[in-house]
């Protein structure tokens, strides 16, 4: 007889074998499957891959860049789903923030100096993101409707909103796309710190991590949150007000999705499209959940998806490969990993007329 049973709490040193246990597998997993698909070396592979992602000072950045904007989505979703609320609205959240982003570089961009703009922008798309989210947590709080479902359809009413306004802005008319906003003004660009394009984006993002770390584990909003998640009910007797619970705790989710926004469009990208936020949103679920909601622990989360996603572009490059293949070592190494936690959390118990064997 075999049955599963949960574990109390494995050690720390037990859980991070298990973990580099099941790395190590998906590399040889990996490296079997390209010897026998492509013929290469996989250590050929594995170093293009590194190449990638550090071959260069200049790759380095932009895979810093890529962290930090993948981190802050994955920050946004945090709260959320630490109080059961699964927000798949990220990348709705993300577009609307873009797009209040723009929307004052496009119009206010020629009659106010940088030092009022950029803050005004901050503004914008942080209250953006958190109005996106504010519709589906109103609903939640007051009808117990599915979030899962009315979060991601807004994902579309989102996209469809930034194409409408494409259109309104497309420079040259006909041209299907904005192009690059002020950019002989570089009105509402976020400055330059050190001389590095993305620097500015990366502090932020890291002092928002420390932030947020805090927020959850230490304040009276961060204990609601937690409540609120393992019980309603239990939240209710001992006093929490549920539904204020749930409706703050969305506008901070979706502010923070919004600034993720501003950071794409005025840190990095410069422009609006519909596909700005680049699927961010639902790998940042991903990444968060990789980590327990932990956000110190989402650093390595986020940089280990954001390396695959460089090292997959590379060994294309190098080798040829259509960039598919890369993708499926990326979801070979994910599955290793996500299933690892399974062994972590679990314990599988071999029933004996003798006695019962743990695995």
């Amino acid at each position: 007889m075999i049955h599963i049973a949960k574990r109390k709490e494995m050690p720390l040193p037990q859980a991070l074998a298990i973990r580099l246990g099941a790395i190590v597998a998906a590399l040889v997993a990996c490296g079997v499957i390209t010897a026998i698909a492509t013929g290469l070396n996989p250590v050929d592979v594995y170093a293009a891959m590194v190449k990638g992602a550090f071959g260069t000072p200049r790759k380095v950045w932009i895979l810093l860049q890529e962290l930090a904007i993948l981190l802050c989505v994955s920050l946004a979703l945090t709260p959320a789903f630490r109080m059961r609320f699964w927000n798949l609205g990220g990348e709705g959240q993300i577009l609307v923030g873009g797009l209040a982003a723009a929307s004052c570089m496009i119009i206010l961009g020629n009659r106010l100096p940088n030092a009022l703009l950029i803050p005004l922008m901050f503004v914008s798309s942080a209250c953006a993101g958190a109005l996106w989210a504010l519709l589906p947590a109103l609903f939640k709080a007051r009808w117990n409707t599915n979030e899962t479902l009315f979060t991601l359809m807004m994902n579309y009413v989102a996209t469809q909103l930034v194409a409408f306004f494409v259109i309104v802005w497309e420079v040259p008319k006909g041209s299907g796309n904005i192009g690059i906003i002020n950019q002989s003004t570089e009105a509402g660009w976020l400055p330059q710190v050190g001389g590095y394009k993305y620097l500015l984006n990366i502090l932020l993002v890291a002092i928002l991590t420390v932030i947020m770390h805090i927020y959850l584990a230490y304040s009276k909003h961060g204990y609601e949150i937690s409540v609120v998640g393992e019980s309603p009910n239990t939240a209710r007797y001992v006093g929490i007000k549920v539904e204020k619970v749930i409706v703050r705790t969305l506008l901070l989710s979706g502010a923070i999705c919004g600034f993720a926004g501003l950071l794409l469009v005025g840190g990095t990208a410069h422009t609006i499209t519909t596909t700005i936020a680049g699927g961010r949103g639902f790998t940042a679920v991903m990444v968060a959940w990789l980590a327990k909601f932990n956000p110190i622990t989402m650093v390595a989360s986020s940089l280990l998806l954001v390396f695959m996603s460089c090292g997959a572009g590379e060994i294309s490059t190098a080798f040829g490969l259509n960039h598919s293949f890369g993708d499926i070592l990326t979801g070979i190494i994910l599955f290793f990993i996500i299933g690892c936690e399974f062994f972590i959390t679990y314990r599988i118990v071999f029933s004996k007329k003798e006695g019962e064997r743990d695995v």
